[in-house]
């Protein structure tokens, strides 16, 4: 069997995945009093990063001073690297390490890393100029029973599927 035809392990199913990540954001709020999000720990990572180069620029920026000299001690800074290291330690234990890069026949390497990258930079500009990433309003605000949030999950899916439907032909090797 050569690297090819590696198989890896079964995913978890979806429903008990479900559950237990309901579990999780209950025990957050039981816990912390507060929802699971990841953009907050990202950007606070940022400035983590930042305090160490540029201290006093940091503190004196009007986003990333108002952390204070510790923006690494937060509750979502935790959570975002626990996600990590777990996340890295099953796909381990699976199997399912293997780097690759996938994209189109008609889509150059180059190409699909710039697309990738571009589209990272847009997401965590959006999630961070909203307040809040995909996590924090599916996840949290729909467990609060907030309106903004369905209406926000309703958005994703039809600009999924519709964004789906336009890019289908691409794929299709």
């Amino acid at each position: 069997m050569d690297d090819r035809e590696i198989r890896p392990n079964r995913y978890m199913n979806p429903y008990v995945a479900g559950v237990l990540l309901g579990l999780v954001l209950l025990a957050s709020f039981l816990v912390l009093g507060a929802g699971l999000g990841a953009s907050a720990g990202i950007a606070r990572i940022a400035a983590g990063a930042e305090m160490c180069v540029l201290r006093s620029h940091t503190l004196a920026s009007e986003y990333f001073g108002s952390w204070g000299t510790q923006p690494l001690r937060y509750y979502l800074v935790f959570m975002f690297v626990g996600i990590f290291v777990g996340a890295l330690f099953s796909a381990l234990l699976a199997g399912r390490i293997r780097p690759s890069l996938e994209r189109a026949a008609g889509v150059s390497s180059r190409t699909r890393v710039i697309l990738a990258l571009v589209g990272g930079i847009l997401v965590g500009f959006s999630s961070r100029l909203a307040s809040g990433c995909t996590s924090g309003q599916a996840l949290t605000g729909s467990a609060q029973l907030m309106t903004g949030s369905f209406i926000f999950l309703i958005c994703v899916f039809v600009g999924g599927y519709g964004c789906a439907y336009l890019v289908r032909r691409q794929w299709n090797d």
